[in-house]
């Protein structure tokens, strides 16, 4: 079967690729158990000068990976540049640390030596999405290579060119055969192969829907799982922000990557006492997103992904102005283009609309006003989704403290929510479970063996 890939910024077909048979996705699992335990063999030292290398080959590379990400997902130049030395550090991050986070861990009891040790499992599956489509990778792929694990990674279907790159990459760097490939497969052949006895464990990053599926499939394999899914992050405007700061922090933390960010903020929580001029100054900046070509460098909001999910953001908008929200900015697909969507703000935001209770996956900005603090943390909390929030005020204390009560895997105070390589990465209630990145995130995928010695 061939699926053509097309531009969202022009609807021009830009790539086509064949899905893999049954015969391919067989060689390709059998080659990855055959690589595991050479693999798992090389020493920490080995394992993360190839993963140096791999950072090198994406910082060359670079020009070129960004290309792909334009082309395929409608990514804004700069934005895809940022995103690929970011997974270049990733890469030299785990180069230099790894060997810290697997040294055995000496236990006192007992025993005349009792101590806990890491092991890799094996093959990993990797189902990954659009939206950063080299980070994402790199983020599992990582801390899996130096616990010695292998990989399979089935990427989402809109972004194929993406994927093969990423495996162009780690082959120019020495990454042995094996060790890790691409499937390019549909969703019934990936259940499928989730359940072959030589896969070990899956990462998935993506939909509540493909989450619940693909936990089930796992979970009736007994094969570990790391869930990492939607959210509607939280941004609290305390009584006492500085607006200057906040207004700039929640544009970005909205409109970059076009919206479409899992811990992009979602749910503006302003205070009545703030309200009115936040959301003033809020509109005016958002307005000076410009829409255009991403290969532009004056554009500052790209076009969705596919047109497809722009009608259904869309469709989010008006269902929540026909329950009584207020559109003060944007609101309207912008006219003649494939998926472009304009910087929306709406108002008078209240449960029961789909700009309350759902994840708005795209350029639209919900402002919902409060009472006081105690209504603001209700409201943040208020929510199925739990991925990450921030709060914002004069008070770095009173801060904290709020976000010590935030229900969610990240609570920055003054900050915008972010991935950072040195601090684990994951969600809560139905944004998932498991974690990324740091210590955790090479721990995910490991067996913890307890050793004791009488």
């Amino acid at each position: 079967m061939t699926v053509e890939i097309i531009n969202p910024a022009t609807g021009q077909v830009t790539y086509r690729h064949e899905l893999m048979d049954a015969a391919a996705i067989e060689q390709r699992l059998q080659a990855a158990a055959d690589a595991f335990p050479g693999w798992a063999a090389r020493s920490l030292q080995e394992r993360g000068a190839i993963l140096r290398l791999i950072a090198a080959q994406l910082r060359e590379r670079s020009a070129e990976l960004q290309r792909a990400m334009t082309q395929e997902m409608g990514k804004l130049k700069g934005e895809a540049l940022a995103e690929i030395d970011k997974c270049a550090a990733a890469c030299e991050f785990y180069a230099d640390h790894a060997a810290d986070y697997l040294k055995p861990q000496l236990i006192d009891t007992h025993a005349q030596r009792s101590y806990v040790r890491y092991e890799p499992i094996g093959c990993v599956f990797a189902v990954m999405p659009w939206n950063f489509p080299i980070w994402q990778v790199f983020r599992f792929l990582a801390p899996a290579f130096m616990a010695g694990n292998v990989a399979l990674l089935k990427h989402a279907s809109n972004v194929p060119q993406c994927a093969d790159l990423i495996l162009d990459v780690v082959r120019a760097a020495g990454l042995p055969a094996g060790v890790f490939d691409v499937l390019h497969i549909d969703n019934d052949q990936a259940a499928d192969v989730l359940r072959d006895r030589r896969i070990k464990a899956v990462t998935l990053t993506g939909s509540e829907r493909a989450g619940r599926s693909i936990a089930a499939n796992a979970g009736s394999q007994l094969k570990k799982s790391v869930m990492e899914l939607g959210g509607s992050d939280a941004f609290v405007v305390l009584d006492d922000a500085d607006l200057d700061k906040t207004v700039a922090a929640a544009v970005k933390s909205r409109f970059d990557n076009s919206g479409q960010t899992c811990i992009a903020a979602k749910r503006f929580i302003v205070v009545e006492a703030l309200a009115d001029a936040f959301t003033e100054r809020f509109v005016q900046a958002s307005a000076e997103r410009r829409y255009g070509d991403p290969e532009a460098e004056g554009t500052t909001l790209a076009p969705m992904a596919r047109a497809d999910l722009r009608d259904e953001l869309h469709k989010q908008v008006q269902a929540s102005v026909a329950k009584g929200a207020r559109v003060l900015l944007g609101g309207e697909p912008i006219a003649g283009t494939h998926a472009g969507y304009p910087a929306t703000v709406l108002d008078n935001v209240g449960p029961g609309m789909p700009a309350y209770d759902e994840e708005l996956f795209g350029p639209v900005a919900a402002v919902i006003r409060v009472k006081d603090e105690a209504e603001a943390l209700h409201v943040a909390n208020d929510t199925r989704f739990g991925l990450g929030g921030s709060v914002w005020t004069a008070d770095p204390v009173r801060g904290e403290a709020f976000a010590q009560q935030l229900e969610c895997g990240a609570a920055f105070v003054n900050a915008i929510v972010k991935s950072d390589a040195r601090l684990p990465f994951g969600g809560s209630k139905q944004s998932g479970f498991g974690r990324e990145l740091a210590d955790h995130g090479i721990h995910e995928f490991m067996n913890i063996k307890t050793v004791f010695v009488a």
